[in-house]
């Protein structure tokens, strides 16, 4: 039998204190999804080395994992290593294609890139992440230019931070504390902050976080009943356009698309 990893088997105690019935779970299905995820980007390489040791999870299983998703065509060899396949973008069409989020909010992202020259982002909690659902960039952008589906840790983006201004104070907390960055001390003091000023101050403002240089401003999206479902956010080089300007003109465009867009969020 192949060894659990320490993390798999901390994964297998959490499933049975959280209840979760072994005879309704596939383990298998399991380390091929998180076979997936381990690609941040899409052209990034990895070899089944890199893969197990990243996951904690046996060579073994890594290789039978990746040599699947080579035989439904999801992962390509690439030398030694591989690399993901454009079509693993068909496990998100379904939800892409029937969440009212991601087609009625990417013409809105796209006319605020255009108009300001800056990138614009739609994104939804997931665990501990925001993830892109609607998402455009200048076509000059600086470093920070991912796309639809791109994960970004709610802990240290403004994206998050309005995210996170939605849910209780013990999931906030939650959140911040845990995943691959946590926030310790000082800094997760600032960004309990920070998030209670969302509803203060109607946005989350964030510099230098995702790289030197770079900053953005993020506000809530919210359906017709008033729940948060996403955040929307202007992100840029702080040359192009000043921290003054995202939190005066830019935060009130913002504003405006977020009203206006209301009513079509469901």
């Amino acid at each position: 039998m192949t060894k659990l990893g320490s993390k798999d088997e901390i994964r297998r105690a959490q499933r049975t204190v959280e209840g979760a019935n072994p005879a309704d779970y596939s383990e298998a299905l399991e380390r091929g999804l998180s076979v997936l995820k381990v690609f941040k980007h899409p052209d990034e390489r990895l070899t089944q080395a890199d893969i197990a040791r990243s996951l904690d999870l046996p060579r073994a299983t890594v290789r039978r994992a990746i040599m699947t998703l080579v035989h439904l065509g999801y992962a390509t060899p690439d030398g030694r290593a591989y690399r993901l396949t454009p079509h693993v973008l068909t496990l998100a069409t379904a939800y892409l294609g029937a969440n009212p989020i991601s087609h009625v909010l990417q013409p809105a992202c796209e006319e605020i890139c255009h108009e300001l020259s800056a990138s614009c982002t739609v994104a939804v909690l997931d665990n501990n992440d925001a993830v892109m659902v609607a998402r455009a960039v200048p076509r000059n952008p600086m470093g920070v230019g991912h796309g639809v589906g791109f994960r970004v840790p709610a802990a240290h983006s403004a994206l998050g931070y309005v995210l996170l201004s939605a849910e209780s104070a013990d999931r906030r907390t939650e959140v911040l504390t845990s995943g691959v960055a946590p926030l310790q001390e000082t800094a997760l003091d600032r960004a309990l902050s920070a998030i209670a000023d969302v509803d203060l101050l109607g946005f989350a403002y964030v510099a230098n976080d995702v790289e030197p240089g770079f900053h953005s401003i993020a506000v809530p999206l919210r359906r017709w009943d008033g729940t948060v479902v996403a955040a929307i956010n202007v992100g840029t080089n702080i040359e192009h356009l000043d921290a003054d300007v995202l939190q005066g003109p830019v935060f009130q465009r913002l504003i405006e698309t977020a009203q206006r867009l209301q009513p079509q969020l469901i």
